[in-house]
């Protein structure tokens, strides 16, 4: 076993939960040592007075600040330059963040840049881009979610899109963790249905691919502590916190698509749970499917979404039932106990975990087949190819799936009644 990885590590955000926890967000600033702050925020906030509520704890605080709101709900690579442009520009010691994943992954990738420079590409995974490792720390990132979803407050990775290539990527890296995640369920109270559903299926996907990802003592011993990943396989620590957030998605997510504020409440700190769990663990191959799925196609508009495109959650658990399916012979009493989480009921075979998510996504309003989302037959060659440039995701499946597995993936998930 010399040769086998024995060791893992756990690192977490600081994090506030609560209602009203906002109104701390002055405090939390102030305790970091910061002065100057860009806050990277959604626009639609203003309408809703958070942003205005944070800019005057800060205030309260003596912090300084400006704010950066041109924000684009699936980031790209041109809307994340743009971000990383204007906090280059400016003499801050630290950002804030201020709104849904897109947000906080905008703030993560301004702030690695204004603090290292190098172009974006440069720190996108491999094989898509350089896999450049940031040479030190970053400014301190004090991130507010304001859906009941992404996790992005709790974890090292920025997702973005490059529509050259028609995939989606990321740059993860452990110094682009923020220091202090701030959780507030009365910011998601305005939230529409469907954006509740899309990021609570995400946080559900999350915790069900960390909890059945590789083991870490499955995996190669890196070289040096340096070249341990952030996505390190599942460990007894990170099952614990992506066990409770499969059984808060199982018990709470209908209801919070539903509108329930206490609801959607357990689904905020579902998503920084699952992000603790995840961001140990890693996610796997309804990640890697799921990037050039969003990637591809632009086709489709879902309510309370600005423009046409796949947003992160559908994109990533529409192949979940079938990316668990084939899973299944590697760990069937985890997928059974995963299963067990989301329905409090006995579980057990292969399709008990798909079908329990195939109901969660249809209680949900959610969509349940790519060709829902405009794909065909004749995609599946280029969402094959898009999803193998993953590699970074797919060695943590505890199965690893040929190009041939993947294509059966994608034809399985193409339709469903």
């Amino acid at each position: 076993m010399a040769d086998r990885e024995t060791v893992f590590t756990i690192e977490a955000t600081l994090v506030t939960f609560g209602p009203g926890a906002v109104d701390d967000v002055g405090y939390e600033v102030a305790r970091l040592g910061l002065h100057r702050v860009l806050v990277v925020a959604d626009p639609a906030l203003e309408a809703t007075g958070a942003l205005g509520r944070v800019l005057d704890r800060l205030t309260e605080a003596g912090v300084a600040h400006s704010v950066y709101d041109q924000i684009r709900v699936e980031p790209t690579v041109a809307s994340m330059q743009a971000a990383a442009d204007h906090a280059k520009g400016l003499d801050v010691d630290g950002i804030v963040a201020l709104g849904g994943g897109s947000t906080i992954d905008h703030a993560k990738v301004a702030n690695l840049l204004a603090t290292h420079g190098g172009e974006i590409l440069d720190y996108v995974n491999p094989p898509i881009g350089g896999g450049r490792t940031p040479p030190g720390p970053l400014m301190p990132l004090v991130a507010i979610p304001t859906t009941a979803g992404s996790g992005s407050e709790a974890t090292t990775v920025a997702v973005l899109d490059i529509p050259d290539l028609q995939v989606k990527t990321g740059i993860s890296h452990r110094t682009m963790r923020p220091a202090q995640a701030i959780v507030d369920p009365e910011l998601s109270a305005t939230a529409p249905a469907s954006v509740i559903a899309s990021a609570g299926l995400d946080v559900v996907c999350h915790a069900v691919e960390s909890f059945l990802s590789v083991p870490y003592t499955e995996r190669a011993r890196p070289a040096t502590p340096a070249d341990r990943p952030p996505y390190q396989g599942s460990n007894p620590v990170a099952d614990v916190w992506s066990a409770r957030a499969i059984g808060f998605g199982g018990e709470f997510l209908r209801r919070a698509v539903a509108g329930g504020v206490e609801a959607r409440g357990w689904m905020m700190l579902a998503a920084t749970m699952a992000g603790v769990g995840f961001g140990s663990a890693g996610v796997h191959i309804p990640h890697a499917c799921a990037y050039p799925i969003a990637g591809m196609r632009h086709e489709v508009q879902f309510e309370g979404y600005p423009s046409a495109f796949v947003p992160h959650g559908f994109s990533v658990i529409v192949t979940a039932p079938a990316a668990f399916r084939f899973t299944y012979d590697a760990l069937p009493e985890k997928h059974h106990e995963a299963a067990h989480l989301l329905t409090g009921a006995p579980a057990e075979g292969p399709d008990a975990l798909p079908d329990a998510l195939l109901a969660l996504m249809r209680d949900a309003g959610a969509p349940l087949d790519l060709e829902t989302l405009g794909y065909t037959e004749a995609d599946i060659p280029d969402l094959v190819a898009g999803a193998e440039k993953q590699q970074r995701l797919l060695v943590l499946a505890p199965k690893a799936p040929s190009a041939g597995d993947l294509a059966d993936l994608f034809r399985q998930s193409m339709r469903r009644a």
